[in-house]
């Protein structure tokens, strides 16, 4: 075959350094925005960017031309450099040093973006623990918990 040809969706997770509920008010629309931002310029097509105060989640298209802990490396680095210069309550801060992603069927791409629109409300009955631990099961992973958290 001549041609390298790819159609991946990914569903990516990740949190705040010990989940500290650094993303709110004016940040959070900036910083979902910045985010997405990376993911274009790395062809990774966002769909869908969202999140809480602890956590993200990152809707996105992976490029054929990066690899997935690739584009976890330039998302995570970038976005926690640019967030540290707005504002002495972000000079700390950090990502968790993983990360979750997942695989998306493209029959349910409107499922996982109502799921990322809709966090806030989500948060109210479930921790961002819960959901992660919930997205694990779900996709059969195996893991050993004492080394999901920071």
């Amino acid at each position: 075959m001549g041609q390298s040809l790819n159609k991946i969706y990914v569903h990516l997770v990740f949190s705040t350094k010990h989940r500290k509920p650094l993303i709110t008010g004016l940040i959070t629309e900036e910083l979902f925005n910045y985010l997405g931002g990376i993911c274009k310029n790395l062809e990774c097509n966002p769909i869908q960017v969202g999140g809480h105060k602890d956590h993200v989640h990152i809707l996105c298209l992976l490029s054929k031309k990066i690899s997935l802990m690739k584009l976890m490396e330039e998302v995570k680095s970038h976005s926690s450099k640019w967030i540290k210069t707005k504002g002495a309550e972000f000079e700390n801060f950090y990502w968790q040093n993983g990360y979750g992603a997942f695989s998306v069927n493209p029959s349910e791409l409107e499922i996982v973006k109502n799921y990322i629109n809709n966090q806030e409300e989500h948060h109210k009955r479930k921790t961002f623990q819960e959901e992660f631990l919930a997205f694990l099961k779900k996709y059969n992973v195996e893991y050993d918990e004492k080394y999901v958290w920071d």
